[in-house]
């Protein structure tokens, strides 16, 4: 991982409360449900246990990656930020050149992306293609599906 992981003031919190949430509840959760299943008897057979012990697993393993990312972040003040030139955290309109439609996109941190809210990585195609560019702008975006041009029309620090 790199010295510093970008991610908003609004990411920072949501991780920070999903690792409260880890640790204070789902980690006393999880122990539960392994002494219980302990309780079962023979463990080799014992699907609860395993399953229980998987669930212990990936738990302790999203707690260590997002101490890392925290411990890391270097959080941006979304709401500091002005101009028409497209950085990090910012919201950005754009139109599909050829289809017209137009797509709203704010980039964020790696580790605060969710595409069904509009975030995207920083570290994504579109993300990269978008990053100093400003209103007015095309930008070819290499996708999947194929070479993308989009209008930059609008860009907002909100």
């Amino acid at each position: 991982m790199s010295d510093k992981v970008p991610m908003t003031a609004a990411g920072h919190a949501a991780l920070n409360e999903e690792l409260k949430r880890l640790k204070y509840t789902e980690r006393p959760r999880i122990v539960a449900a392994i002494e219980e299943a302990r309780g079962h008897g023979d463990l080799s057979e014992n699907a609860e246990y395993h399953s229980a012990r998987e669930q212990q697993s990936f738990n302790e393993g999203r707690i260590q990656e997002l101490e890392s990312a925290l411990s890391h972040a270097q959080v941006i003040d979304v709401k500091s930020l002005s101009g028409d030139k497209v950085l990090f955290g910012a919201t950005v309109e754009v139109a599909d050149e050829e289809t017209g439609d137009e797509k709203k996109f704010q980039i964020v941190g790696q580790y605060e992306a969710n595409l069904e809210k509009g975030k995207i990585s920083l570290l994504s195609p579109i993300a990269k293609a978008l990053i100093g560019k400003q209103i007015g702008d095309i930008v070819d975006v290499k996708t999947p599906k194929g070479d993308v041009a989009y209008e930059i029309l609008d860009v907002q620090f909100i």
